[in-house]
This record gives C-alpha cells, sequence and structure tokens, in this order.
C-alpha cells in the first residue's frame, strides 16, 4: 500500500459538494493514521479523529476535552475567535453552562413531548405525499422541496409559534448559515456576509417575536425560551436569540438531510427497498441505518486542555481535533459490513446523533420525522429512480442535499 499522502483530502467542501462524503480518504485514515495532523491556511491546522471508539472517549470528557474555543473545522482556516461572535448557543457551551441553558428547552424533546406531537406529523407528511402522488401515475419531482424540506419546516415553526406566513423566512436562513461556503447561498463577496446577514435577520426577527411572547405567551417554544430563566436570571439576550438561530438550523437542516439522503439509499439499494416495504415493522429500525448512513452533521471540534496522548501521537492542549461522526458511523470495529445499507441492521451504536453531554437534543423529533416519512414510503412507494443528479451543499460542517430530482409512482393514501 502506498503512503498516505499529505494532500489526502478528508475536510474539503469542494469534495463534499463534487463526491459526497469521501469515505475512502476516511477509511484509510482509519486503517492507518486514526490520529493524523492536516495542515490548513492560516496555521490553524487539526488533528483528524476518526475512529468511533476515540471519538465516544474524547465526547465523554467535556471537561477534559473542550468546545471552546472552535466550534469546527473548516477548510478555508476560519479565524477561531470568530466563531463565538456570531453566536453562543448549546453547540458551542461548555459545563456547567451547557446544561443549564440545555434545561430550558430540554422538556420540550422528551419521548413524552415528542410522542403527543405524532398525530400531527404523521398528517403533514400524509399531506405533502397526497400533493407528490396526485392519481398514482409516473411523475417527476425533486424530493427535497416537495417533502423533506417542507415537512421538517411546518413541524419546527409550528413548534416554534412562527406565523405560516414567516416560513420562507426560517426555510432561507437555514440556507444561508448551513450553506455558509456554498455561493448559492452568499449575499456578498465571501461566505461571512451570508452568514451575517441571516444571523442579523434571524436575531431581529425573534427579538420582536419573543417581545410578544412575554406579553401575551402562548404555547409554543418561543414563549417558553422568552420567558426563561438560567440559574435564577432571564436568559441573556445574546444567547436567547443564539438559541433560536440554533433551532432554526439543526431542526431543519439535519432531518431534511437524514431524509433525502435515506431515499437515496433506498435507491441505490432496491433490495433493502423492498425488503422494507415487505417488512413495515423494519421503520424504526430503518431509521437508526438511514442516520448512520448519512449522518448529516460532519464534525465537531473538540480541544484538549493539557497535553494528551491518543494512539500513539502526542497532542498539545489547545491543538484542535476534528471528530468525524461519518467516519465513525463506518468503523469496521464497530459495525458489521460497515459500507453496506442494511435497514435491519442490529445492532447499530452509530454517532449520527452525537455522544456524551452533547447528544442532540432533538434527536426524538428527528426520529418522529423520519418514521414517518419512511413509514408512509415503505407502504405507499410502488416505484421510484433519480430523474437527475443529486445536488449537495458546499459544506465541510453540515452534509446537505439541495436538490435530489425523482421519477416514482406513489399510491394515493
Amino acid at each position: 500500500m502506498q503512503p498516505l499522502p499529505s494532500t489526502l483530502d478528508v475536510i474539503g467542501p469542494d469534495t463534499f459538494a463534487r463526491d459526497g462524503y469521501p469515505h475512502a480518504a476516511w477509511k484509510r485514515l482509519r486503517e492507518e493514521a486514526p490520529v493524523r495532523w492536516f495542515d490548513l491556511p492560516g496555521g490553524v491546522g487539526f488533528w483528524a479523529i476518526v475512529k468511533r471508539e476515540d471519538i465516544v472517549w474524547i465526547s465523554k470528557q467535556p471537561e477534559r476535552f473542550r468546545n471552546a474555543p472552535r466550534l469546527a473545522i473548516f477548510e478555508e482556516g476560519a479565524p477561531v475567535e470568530g466563531e463565538r461572535r456570531l453566536a453562543r448557543h448549546l453547540l458551542n457551551m461548555d459545563p456547567p453552562e451547557h446544561a443549564a441553558f440545555r434545561k430550558a428547552a430540554s422538556h420540550w424533546f422528551t419521548p413524552r413531548a415528542i410522542e403527543r406531537r405524532k398525530p400531527e406529523v404523521e398528517r403533514i407528511t400524509r399531506d405533502l405525499l397526497a400533493e407528490m402522488a396526485g392519481d398514482g401515475s409516473e411523475r417527476t419531482g425533486d424530493f427535497v422541496a416537495d417533502l423533506a424540506a417542507p415537512l421538517t419546516l411546518h413541524v419546527l415553526a409550528d413548534m416554534l409559534g412562527v406565523p405560516r406566513a414567516d416560513w420562507r423566512l426560517m426555510f432561507r436562513w437555514t440556507n444561508q448559515i448551513a450553506g455558509a461556503s456554498d455561493s448559492e447561498y452568499q449575499t456578498g463577496d465571501d461566505a461571512i456576509h451570508g452568514v451575517e446577514d441571516a444571523r442579523q435577520g434571524l436575531f431581529a426577527y425573534f427579538s420582536d417575536l419573543a417581545a410578544e411572547r412575554r406579553k401575551a405567551p402562548r404555547d409554543d417554544m418561543v414563549s417558553v425560551l422568552a420567558n426563561s430563566r438560567v440559574d435564577g436570571v432571564p436568559m441573556p439576550p445574546f444567547e436567547l436569540m443564539s438559541y433560536f438561530l440554533l433551532l432554526v438550523v439543526a431542526g431543519n437542516e439535519t432531518t431534511r438531510n437524514a431524509a433525502s439522503g435515506g431515499l437515496l439509499a433506498l435507491i441505490d439499494n432496491p433490495d433493502e427497498r423492498r425488503k422494507l416495504a415487505a417488512q413495515p415493522g423494519l421503520v424504526p429500525t430503518a431509521v437508526e441505518e438511514i442516520v448512520r448512513w448519512t449522518s448529516p452533521v460532519i464534525q465537531f471540534c473538540r480541544t484538549p486542555v493539557d497535553d494528551v496522548e491518543i494512539r500513539g501521537q502526542r497532542i498539545r492542549a489547545r491543538d484542535s481535533l476534528c471528530l468525524l461522526y461519518p467516519s465513525a458511523n463506518r468503523d469496521a470495529d464497530a459495525f458489521a459490513e460497515p459500507d453496506r445499507f442494511r435497514v435491519d441492521r442490529r445492532p447499530n451504536p452509530h454517532l449520527g446523533f452525537g455522544i456524551g453531554e452533547h447528544f442532540c437534543l432533538g434527536a426524538n423529533l428527528a426520529r418522529l420525522e423520519l418514521r414517518a416519512i419512511f413509514s408512509e414510503l415503505a407502504r405507499r412507494l410502488d416505484a421510484v429512480e433519480l430523474a437527475g443528479p443529486v445536488e449537495r451543499m458546499r459544506s465541510s460542517f453540515l452534509g446537505g442535499v439541495k436538490r435530489m430530482p425523482i421519477r416514482y409512482r406513489l399510491r394515493p393514501a
């Protein structure tokens, strides 16, 4: 085997946009150099952490491996100090404040709270599929625009209490922030302009909405957070607006892309699609496999507070560790046949929702939405194939599917 090239592309957004995730490169790292340093422009390199065991070990020691100062690794060498000036939310908080802020919304995402939303989520799914199905004849469409995006947007907006007339604003902000390095979503000369435009628009909008909910609370998350207290005092305005930013982006982008990537996996693996149609009881298991297979969040960063050794590599305090979750989810030491998509995979210890104190707050909601989608598709989708190329987002942080044209036959309800 040839030695690993110094230019091995493990985090490049152009690769993600053109080819999808670089699983071959990550596999070589797992096998040959599971803890390896990569240089980036501006002298802000990182250690690539690609094994599931190592990511779990690091993630379960938040006092030893901190979230600050760097949320994630960006190929362009984004300055470390700039990330927390844009927002301060759960993803870039460390103990003890992380737990205090997470508690403000956690009761909205418990299994019992999410179960109460099941009838509404299933109704929205059926309504969207009814529009897609038409009379049951062969049709073409964009799965992202027709189902994945409107479903997640509808559910989240309803939970937040955002009026229907403003839903498209949320969709635009999501794309601008998640697709910051994608030219389609930039509003100025560079990525920062798009993110800053979206951030300012979102902050202004939710500042007004929060003020309304303080005067007249409703049964929605804006009311809960606007009136919440952290350590006995009202949540500070910057952190409150950052909370809404996190909910809007994470609540839309990740599930939307898991749904799109899940259908693509079923298209690419027709035997698995037939298996799911024949055994609809496999849907919950299939959803876990879809999350493993798609791994919508590519990476987060952790920073050791002291020097540490991992797999024989001496890592200095304040070096950046890039935790690559899609790589962990294809680790042969944790998964049998990791490069095979199996709707009946058990066990499935994937890290698609993270691990440790930063385990995804919305995991129960994501599972509910994905189960609703794939339960209906397993029952009603008679035929499906790609009708054009899949267009992916240019991002080294979130694995986004922008457009997925399909040709299909869907039975009316």
